[in-house]
């Protein structure tokens, strides 16, 4: 049996072929040159290296010495890439406080001051808006002013009425007529005549629901006003006025 085929300057032609030179070579490149300064006389070798072409220029470049290395600059924009990321994730899931919740509240438009062009509108926190287009579908209740105040916020009993008339229900804000400040606080009046007493504008969505109750039941055909300082016990009054 022949010894099997061996690199360097012993050659093995197989068959006689040209695979046999190719590995040859290759041999005394990657053997004989490594010791001594390999870059010279491995150019010089593959230069007539037989089947060059055949190796592929990756090939070629390895044994050259001219194997591709990753930019450093790259690796370190990739490494930095991937800092930021793990600190939002760690961020996000670790340290943010999950409790906190939108505080950013958009005032609900309320009553207007005046009738006509020259009518300026209120919001539900007493902040006058001075828009140059009013709507006309929207139906707001007057309030008991001659003209805005000129810090741009209602005080005191009016800036209480305004918050009274911001909490009202979309159902029944096409009733409202007006509103005024009288001995027992903020009272409304609806289209029909018929007062809403408040008191102050503590718990004002409550009331307006103790007052829609008090409207919708089939039971009172007559009264006056409707006294919501206990909106849980809601009192009615007179007989001015006859509910349909």
């Amino acid at each position: 049996m022949d010894p099997p085929p061996t690199f360097g300057h012993q050659r093995q032609h197989v068959g006689g072929g040209r695979v046999a030179v190719v590995l040859d070579e290759v041999g005394v490149l990657l053997g004989e040159t490594r010791a001594a300064d390999p870059q010279p006389a491995a150019a010089g070798r593959l230069e007539q290296l037989p089947g060059r072409a055949a190796l592929g220029p990756r090939v070629l470049r390895v044994l050259e010495g001219r194997a591709e290395r990753p930019d450093p600059r790259g690796l370190r924009l990739a490494a930095a890439a991937i800092v930021v990321v793990a600190a939002i994730v760690f961020y996000w899931f670790a340290v943010r406080d999950k409790t906190v919740a939108a505080t950013v509240e958009v005032p609900q438009i309320a009553a207007q001051i005046g009738e006509g062009e020259g009518a300026v509108l209120v919001a539900s926190n007493g902040e006058v808006i001075r828009w140059s287009y009013r709507p006309q579908h929207l139906h707001l209740p007057l309030l008991p002013l001659s003209e805005p105040p000129k810090g741009g916020r209602l005080k005191g009993t009016a800036r209480e009425q305004a918050e009274v008339l911001g909490a009202v229900p979309p159902a029944l804000r096409r009733f409202l007529a007006s509103s005024r400040y009288g001995e027992s606080g903020v009272d409304v009046e609806l289209s029909s005549g018929i007062e809403l007493r408040f008191g102050d504008s503590s718990q004002a969505a409550r009331k307006w629901e103790a007052a829609a109750a008090v409207l919708a039941d089939r039971s009172v055909t007559t009264l006056s006003y409707v006294d919501l300082h206990a909106p849980s016990h809601p009192a009615v009054g007179g007989e001015a006025h006859t509910l349909p």
